[in-house]
């Protein structure tokens, strides 16, 4: 099935090898804010121009699509656009990556390559579950989290939408971690974490809590 990829960037070819590696979608190109990159190729397929022409390549019967942009906010909206433009987002899942037939996956959650979704896990739209992260039973990762790689939950951790795991970060089991709240790499966190706060170290301690923004209100 064919499958636009919007955002060329480092994560967008990231999206791109997990897509030909599992072998369910082709890709056939991408779009990117960038207007540089208009025209050119990268990994192989064409950057076919700016989110504005979203439209015209609906038209084109092109139907399904992939956000696929780091930041979790701009992977928030852009999810909206491509839905308001008539595109069924897709999801992209590595082979080598394990999810239990008993997990609920959401739309445009990408699993990369070694990670794990552990049995009766929840993972709503718009998750990185990122290369060789850990997912386990009964998790709830709301929507437009990012789990960097090698990021661990324990069993039965809640993770609040646009919240970030910092790279090698663990939670352990029946921890909260609030919405856009961001534990720093190599953190372990013991206990909740609030929304909008940021948490380092060994175990993790809260260094600040930022204020809500009307944007990150509206992420469900």
């Amino acid at each position: 099935m064919q499958v636009l990829i919007l955002g060329a960037g480092g994560h967008g070819k990231v999206v791109l090898d997990v897509m030909r590696a599992a072998g369910e979608h082709k890709p056939v190109g991408f779009v990117d804010a960038d207007p540089s990159l208009a025209g050119k190729r990268v990994g192989g397929i064409p950057v076919l121009g700016p989110p504005n022409q979203l439209r015209k390549l609906r038209q084109q019967k092109i139907a399904r699509a992939f956000v696929a942009i780091g930041d979790n906010r701009t992977r928030q909206q852009y999810m909206a656009m491509l839905r308001e433009n008539g595109f069924e987002l897709v999801n992209a899942i590595h082979p080598s990556a394990t999810v239990s037939v008993t997990a609920v996956l959401g739309e445009n959650v990408l699993v990369a390559a070694g990670a794990v979704v552990g049995t009766e896990s929840r993972v709503a739209d718009g998750v990185i579950v990122n290369t060789a992260a850990v997912v386990d039973h009964e998790c709830e990762v709301d929507e437009c989290a990012h789990l960097c790689p090698g990021s661990h939950l324990a069993g039965r951790v809640r993770i609040g939408a646009g919240a970030l795991i910092g790279l090698g970060a663990n939670v352990i089991q029946c921890r909260t971690v609030g919405s856009f709240a961001t534990v720093g790499a190599g953190a372990v966190v013991i206990t909740d974490i609030p929304e909008f706060a940021t948490a380092v170290g060994v175990p993790a301690r809260i260094i600040k809590v930022a204020t809500p923004s009307e944007s990150e209100m509206h992420v469900a």
